[in-house]
């Protein structure tokens, strides 16, 4: 390893729907976080690694932080800040143009009790005009002394070199944690009941907003035709919900397995058979037990 190379851990902090799982997917160029227009997509820290030949840099992408409603709420909103515990660098992301609300003063109260220096990431500058800016980095700075503040957009790739090469400036030196081409830790059953998670989103939009989960029961049998063998379950929380899953005459589940499939073939490298099930769980969002058993655990946050 060359002595020169450096490493470390990178949370990516903000409020909801503000673009931390389109970023992390961007410089890892493969999706290990789900994207949506819904805001709170992300339920858990996703750790997303990239490396070249000068760095290796492991991002944690946590929930978007919020006023927590339920147990799920809680959940989220400890895995966000106690991702602030455990790493080298911060990137507090906002949306270009868009000035400070209670939630982002409630992070940046937050961030001035870390040690590890905080980079403002003011993204989707490809949707406003560069004026716009000034005056959103001038309150931010009022709010907080950041070590650098960089515009980017995650969407187009607008300055996600540079701001990768002044994050690099802050890591130690250090070595490489993982393989060369390791781009998340979280196991495969983690992603593949995300990109279904995901495909259902999409395609019921505001029907079915954050009362789905998704916990794949088995991927380890093999079919008669030699495919992977994929099985998940779908919760919801009314049986009303359960309908709209489904659809009529099975399609909308159908449409579901079709889409998700095509993603999961792709993160494995490998043609599946997937099926699906749904079934109705009555407020697993405040059930600790259920939350524990779809990978919400708030122990696994408070050690």
């Amino acid at each position: 390893m060359d002595k020169n190379f450096r490493s470390g851990f990178v949370a990516i902090v903000g409020r909801p729907n503000v673009g931390k799982s389109t970023f992390m997917n961007r410089i890892i160029k493969e999706q290990v976080a789900i994207t949506s227009p819904k805001a709170q997509t992300t339920r858990n820290k996703i750790q997303g690694i990239y490396t070249d030949e000068e760095r290796q840099i492991i991002f944690l992408d946590t929930p978007g932080i919020h006023k927590p409603h339920n147990g799920l709420d809680q959940y989220m909103d400890k895995a966000a800040i106690s991702a602030l515990r455990e790493v080298d660098a911060v990137l507090f992301m906002t949306e270009a143009g868009q000035s400070a609300g209670p939630g982002d003063k409630f992070i940046i109260d937050e961030l001035k009790k870390v040690k590890a220096p905080v980079f403002l990431i003011l993204n989707k500058i490809d949707l406003i005009n560069p004026d716009e800016m000034a005056p959103q980095i001038n309150e931010y700075k009022d709010l907080m002394d950041f070590s650098e503040v960089i515009p980017i957009s995650a969407t187009n790739g607008n300055n996600i070199e540079d701001l990768i090469d002044s994050l690099t400036k802050a890591l130690p030196l250090g070595p490489q944690y993982y393989d060369d081409d390791q781009i998340t830790d979280h196991p495969e059953y983690f992603i593949v009941g995300e990109l279904i998670r995901e495909k259902i989103l999409q395609d019921t939009h505001d029907e079915i907003p954050h009362s789905v989960a998704v916990i794949v029961d088995s991927m380890n049998q093999r079919s008669e035709t030699g495919k992977l063998q994929v099985e998940a379950t779908i919760y919801v929380e009314r049986d009303t919900q359960k309908k709209i899953v489904i659809g009529k005459g099975a399609s909308m589940l159908k449409n579901i397995g079709i889409g998700s499939r095509i993603k999961i073939e792709h993160l494995l490298g490998e043609k599946i058979n997937l099926k699906l099930w749904v079934k109705v769980k009555k407020n697993w969002r405040d059930d600790a037990l259920f939350l524990s058993r779809a990978g919400y655990a708030v122990k696994d946050i408070n050690n």
